[in-house]
This record gives C-alpha cells, structure tokens and sequence, in this order.
C-alpha cells in the first residue's frame, strides 16, 4: 500500500536487551522495574512489537533534559509542512462502518452513522484538507457529513485539523476538560473550545453509539473510546487507546512540577490503562485501534485489508485475549517507569 514502509522499528530482543543495559547504552533498571519489562515483553509476543520497542525503553532510561535552543549557526527547520510524500497515504475501508483516513505515522478513524460520520481525531492542520475531506471523498463518504470530532488529546498531531472541519463543515469537537486547557496554553492551530467529554460519556448519532472514558496518562484529559463495528454485517466492538508514549520523559519541562513529579504522570497511565483493559474486557473488545499507524500495526493491516478476499478475517480483529495482552503491555511498560522513577 502506498505510503507505508515496512521498517525500522527495534527488534524485541534488542530492545529487551536496551532495557537490561547488554548494549550499555542505558543503565540496567531496578529489578522491579526490569520485571515488569519482562512482563510487557511476554505480552507483547511479537505482534505488538512496534508499542512495546517505543515505550518500554523510554520508560526506564533517565529522563531527558530540558530541550536547549539550537546552538549558534545551526541549520535552521524548513518553515511550512514537510513534502508530501513524506507523510501521504491512502484511504481504507477497514470496516463496514469504520474506516481509516490518516498519514503514514498518524491515524484518524470515521465512524459512519444513519445520522452522519465521527471522527476520532484529525491530525495536523496541513494534512487534514488531503487525509481526511479529499480521503472521504475518494472512498465515497460526505465530509460535509461529519457532526462530531473526538479529539483523543490535546496535541497537534491529533487537534491541529479540527480547526478545519469545524470551520468548514460545523463539526462540533470533543475534548476532555483538562485538553482544552491545554489546548488554551498551546500554540499552533486549534478549534474554538466546544463540547468537553467526561468520563463514562456516550456519544449517540444515528445508530451508533460511541463511549468515552477519561484516561490521564499520555495528557490530563486522554479519551479512550469504545466503538461498535461491523465486519460484513457481523458486530464487533473495538477499542482505541487514547494516548500511548511517555512524554514527560522526554519533554520534561513540559509536563514535571514539584505538584507533577514523573511518578505522578507514570501513577496515572499505570491506573487508567488498567481500568480501560477491564473496560474493554467488560465490553467484549476484539478489535484494537490506535492513533499512531505503528502502534496497533496499520502498517501491515491496511495493505492486508486491501488483500483481503472473500471468507479471509479481518486483519483488525484480533480477538479479546490480544486486546487484554495490548493494555497489558502498555500498562506493565508504566509500572516500570513508575518502579524506576518512585516517588
């Protein structure tokens, strides 16, 4: 499929040996939190690879410093949006009512409705006018249909296209409260402050109903959903984890106070990855989505979705006992940054 490559993501083995220091490039963690790596580790097997190599290791190594500005005479960041073909990729009808609309590395998902389309996220402000409006229109959807964004959280790569949608078509936005603050302390573009989810909250159009939970961890106000959909004509229920990396260990400034030490940040996505794994379990979810085209493997399971023929699943629907082993790993990869970052 154009625009994916198959590349370039670390092994589980070297990544596993990182995290032990067997390569010395990183301090073996304490043996608590080396244990909850290999935790992550046996949950991932080799399926969920591309989440356990990005934030496992991130979550043990000693923080990052406070970003310096670029030194004197560096070559400055080229102004306006990279090329195109450096993030482009095509439409996919994944479901019969879910269907992907995203970049090479940044995903948005349209839900379609007897009442009109959500979206789950809207990627940048550059991208969105090609992903998402010209995307729908390539797979015969109205982006003039699209009533509601949920915007998992408050950063660019997910909130910078909501502008757009809004202002062009009245989508209303979807945010948790304390990401529209963040969005209100941010620069770059963004939507005017709208509809503020909270947790437990069922999105209804049409017939579908869409729940959002509350998850801080990756932000304050994370939203992770709970979507139904439909594989020609048989129900499942998928599940997208609304924010997955450990930014405040490399963008400390950004998140750490005195009130917000980094065990605060790792305590709230080890609490909120472990209820949302119950709530998906409760909810029967066999099919993971995600907001970043690595983490939950769109990289091969959108070509594999083109390939598809009749009688073969859905690459997608993975099955309860995976879904269960994805929020494990997400949640043992916190336990361990939280045991080598205590309070």
């Amino acid at each position: 499929m154009k625009g994916f490559a198959l590349a370039g993501s670390t092994s589980l083995a070297v990544a596993f040996a990182l995290t032990q220091g067997a390569l010395g490039q990183t301090p073996a963690p304490p043996p608590a939190a080396a244990a909850h790596v290999a935790a992550a580790k046996a949950a991932a097997k080799t399926d969920f690879s591309g989440v356990f190599d990005r934030i496992c290791p991130t979550a043990i190594a000693p923080p990052s410093p406070p970003r310096a500005a670029p030194p004197a005479g560096a070559t400055p960041r080229p102004s306006g949006p990279p090329e195109r073909s450096t993030w482009h990729a095509e439409p996919v009808k994944v479901f019969d009512n879910l269907y992907f609309l995203g970049q090479s590395e940044y995903s948005v998902w349209a839900v379609t409705t007897s009442a009109g389309i959500i979206v789950i996220d809207t990627i940048f402000d550059y991208s969105v006018e090609d992903e998402v409006v010209e995307g729908m229109k390539k797979l015969g959807l109205d982006p003039a249909q699209i009533k509601y964004a949920i915007v998992s959280h408050g950063h660019g790569d997910h909130s910078g296209g909501a502008k757009l949608l809004q202002d062009k078509y009245g989508t209303r936005v979807i945010l948790g409260a304390a990401d529209w603050d963040l969005l209100d302390r941010s620069n770059g573009t963004k939507p005017r402050r709208d509809i503020v989810a909270t947790d437990g909250q069922k999105l209804t159009l049409g017939d579908t109903t869409i729940t959002m939970y509350i998850t801080p961890g990756h932000t304050l106000g994370t939203i992770s959903t709970v979507i139904p959909v439909l594989d020609r004509g048989t129900p499942h229920v998928a599940v997208a984890w609304g924010g997955t990396a450990f930014n405040w260990m490399g963008n400390a400034a950004a998140y750490v106070t005195p009130e917000r030490p980094i065990a605060f940040w790792f305590d709230s996505y080890v609490k909120s990855s472990a209820r949302f794994r119950e709530i998906a379990k409760q909810n029967g979810a066999d099919v993971l989505i995600a907001n970043h085209t690595n983490f939950d493997g769109s990289k091969t399971k959108l070509p594999a979705v083109l390939a598809r023929r009749a009688g073969q699943p859905n690459p997608y629907v993975i099955g309860e006992d995976a879904v269960q082993r994805y929020m494990t790993v997400v949640n043992e990869c916190a336990q361990a940054g939280l045991a080598a970052n205590p309070r």
